[in-house]
């Protein structure tokens, strides 16, 4: 792998730990608006990625098929939806709302059960960058490697604000060291996600419409299961709608700007 794909793959992690620095900086948790916005933003941002880094190219290399272009990326979009469904229910985990805990039952800290939570976020967020570095590796597809890198630096931008959100609740229970190192620990799933989708990269070059739509559909399932809910929920919903806004349009810029 060249230095443009270690890159690609270590700055969506960069954006986790230094948002997870927060702990350090700030005396107490993040107010209900500013999580709202960042919580929206993070939506927005993922939202463009899926649609302009992901399903769009799918279904530009599906072209051959004609009319029927659409069928490899609707395919790997449910399947993407099925498998964060899968993860959600079994996976013992525990959202920022602080409602009930979710998945098979566990006696495990909240702590931990919110570190999993993000870490089942950031799976396919990982997986995405790991597919797009390999499309672009590949050659002969419309993605480039200024798009694949857009997508990461996109995935990043939003992984500031979670690594946030995640450390800053738990720096009263665990203290701030522990806060930060669960942080950043919920975003070290990215980059391996990331390098094992590269290093099957010839399995699934084959396949890449698919597991693009796969991605997005994951990625996709997190922002209507949880961001949208949580950044709506109670008094000052607004500032998630523009928090999402901004992120879209961040993320849509970025990816056909530098795509």
């Amino acid at each position: 792998m060249n230095g443009s794909v270690w890159i690609g793959v270590g700055i969506p992690f960069l954006g986790t730990a230094l948002g997870a620095m927060c702990v350090f900086l700030l005396r107490k948790e993040l107010n209900a608006t500013v999580q709202k916005t960042m919580l929206g933003f993070a939506a927005g941002v993922m939202v463009a990625a899926s649609v302009w880094s992901l399903l769009i190219p799918a279904m530009d290399l599906s072209k051959p098929m004609g009319n029927l272009a659409f069928l490899p990326a609707a395919a790997g979009f449910l399947l993407g939806i099925g498998f964060l469904l899968l993860l959600d229910r079994v996976v013992p985990h525990l959202h920022l709302d602080g409602g009930e805990q979710e998945g098979i039952k566990s006696g495990w800290k909240k702590s931990t059960m919110l570190m999993l939570a993000v870490t089942i976020h950031n799976i396919p967020e990982g997986a995405s960058v790991g597919i797009v570095l390999a499309g672009a590796m590949a050659g002969g597809s419309p993605i480039t490697m200024a798009g694949a890198i857009a997508l990461s630096a996109g995935i990043a931008i939003q992984n500031f604000p979670e690594g946030a959100i995640i450390s800053l609740p738990l720096k009263e229970e665990a203290g701030k060291g522990k806060a930060f190192a669960l942080g950043v620990l919920s975003g070290a799933v990215e980059p391996v996600a990331a390098i094992l989708t590269l290093l099957l990269a010839e399995q699934i070059t084959p396949y890449i419409p698919y597991t693009l739509a796969f991605a997005a559909g994951a990625m996709l399932y997190v922002v209507v299961e949880e961001l949208i809910p949580e950044s709506a929920e109670g008094e000052h919903s607004n500032m998630g709608t523009v928090g999402f806004a901004i992120g879209f349009v961040i993320m849509m810029a970025m990816d056909v700007a530098l795509g």
